[in-house]
């Protein structure tokens, strides 16, 4: 909900759960730092060792719902997030932008 606050900071947002631009690894989501970390252990370690970590951590992913991402939610699921975000959001945005112009 928060992704297009990137462009403030000169980001192309995406909805990828994993960017690697250069030396930056990023991840949008709460378990995507897990998919980060994953990638970033690849680029150190190979993937047989990455492999072998992510079966020893049991890591497989299959959530619940379809609902992740502002994409694939239900619509009147994500309006009624947005509307109980409002507030939240505006504060965010004020942040970024005081963020953004500081640097």
């Amino acid at each position: 909900m928060s992704r297009e606050l990137l462009r403030s900071f000169g980001a192309a947002p995406v909805a990828d759960r994993v960017v690697v631009d250069g030396k930056f690894f990023t991840g949008g989501g709460v378990t995507a730092g897990i998919d980060v970390a994953l990638t970033v252990a690849a680029e150190i370690a190979g993937k047989a060792t990455v492999e072998a970590i992510q079966l020893g951590i049991e890591y497989d992913p299959a959530p619940p719902f379809a609902s992740g991402s502002p994409e694939q939610a239900d619509p009147a699921v994500l309006a009624d997030v947005l509307t109980r975000a409002e507030l939240r959001q505006r504060d965010r945005a004020e942040r970024v932008a005081r963020a953004a112009a500081a640097l």
